[in-house]
């Protein structure tokens, strides 16, 4: 998937997911997405490219940037629970909405039940690991 577009299906995707929101905490060149304060997505293209950050499971994350070249440790951020997406364009679709999707849920089971939009449980079906 090719710089724009990459970017473009993560927001799509984000912009899909119940008490999402978009914030600029450090600014214009990062779009921040949020669920209940909590950080789940982060974009920019201050890199030269533009890239999506995602929170990831550390084995999942792991294996993402094993199988994957254009899946790398998070720029900026924890390298073992943050994975950043590049846009060389070998990501498919569905796998894109997968990880913000993944991203997402992994922030909703972390915090208390009464402010979870969703339960993470069930939300989008299997996530059996």
């Amino acid at each position: 998937m090719q710089g724009e577009a990459l970017q473009e299906r993560a927001r799509a995707r984000a912009d899909e997911l119940p008490g999402s929101r978009l914030v600029h905490p450090f600014g214009p060149d990062w779009d921040v997405y949020k669920v209940r304060d909590k950080v789940f997505m982060l974009m920019t293209a201050v890199t030269g490219e533009p890239i999506v950050t995602l929170k990831a499971d550390p084995e999942d994350a792991r294996a993402l940037c094993g199988a994957h070249d254009d899946i790398t440790p998070g720029y900026h951020m924890n390298k073992r629970h943050w994975i950043t997406l590049h846009p060389a364009g070998s990501l498919e679709h569905d796998l894109v909405d997968d990880l913000v999707t993944e991203s997402y849920l992994l922030v909703v089971e972390k915090l208390p039940r009464a402010q979870r939009p969703v339960d993470p449980a069930t939300f989008g079906g299997d996530r059996s690991r």
